[in-house]
C-alpha cells in the first residue's frame, strides 16, 4: 500500500466515525426531547385534573390550570426545537433529506415524527419522514 492509499483509508475511516458520532449525538437529543416532554405533560395534566376535582378557591385553580397550561406549551415548543434540529426530515417524493426551519416543523400536521411539509427541493407536499443521517 502507498502512502496516498493509507491516507486515503485513515480519511474514510475518519468521516465514518464522525458521521457516527453525529447520528449518536442526534439520537441523544431525540431522547432528551423524549425525556423532557413526557413527565411535563403527565405533570399538566395531574394539576388540571388536581384543579378540576379537589376543592380549593377559584383563583387557585385558574392559576394552577394558568400553570399547568403554560408549562405544557412552554415544554411543547421547545421539544419541537429540538426534533428541528436534530437529523432530516426525508421527502417521500424525490427522497431529498432537509431541515425545515422552527416555523415549518412546528406547524406542520404531524404523527409522532412524521410531519406533512413541503419538499424545499421538489416542491411537492408528502409525509416526511425524520432520518437521523444525510445520506443512506
Amino acid at each position: 500500500m502507498s502512502c496516498q492509499q493509507i491516507s486515503n483509508k485513515r480519511a474514510e475511516e475518519n468521516l465514518l466515525a464522525m458521521r457516527r458520532e453525529v447520528e449518536e449525538k442526534n439520537r441523544q437529543l431525540l431522547r432528551t426531547e423524549y425525556l423532557i416532554s413526557f413527565p411535563t405533560v403527565i405533570t399538566g395534566l395531574f394539576m388540571c385534573f388536581v384543579a378540576s376535582f379537589v376543592e380549593m378557591p377559584v383563583w387557585v385553580r385558574i392559576a394552577l390550570i394558568t400553570f399547568a397550561l403554560v408549562m405544557i406549551f412552554a415544554v411543547a415548543f421547545i421539544a419541537v426545537g429540538i426534533e428541528q434540529k436534530a437529523g432530516y426530515y426525508e421527502c417521500q417524493k424525490c427522497h431529498d433529506r432537509h431541515i425545515p426551519t422552527y416555523w415549518q416543523t412546528n406547524l406542520a400536521m404531524h404523527i409522532g415524527r412524521t410531519r406533512y411539509m413541503k419538499c424545499p427541493e421538489c416542491g411537492q407536499w408528502s409525509w416526511q419522514k425524520k432520518v437521523l443521517t444525510k445520506e443512506e
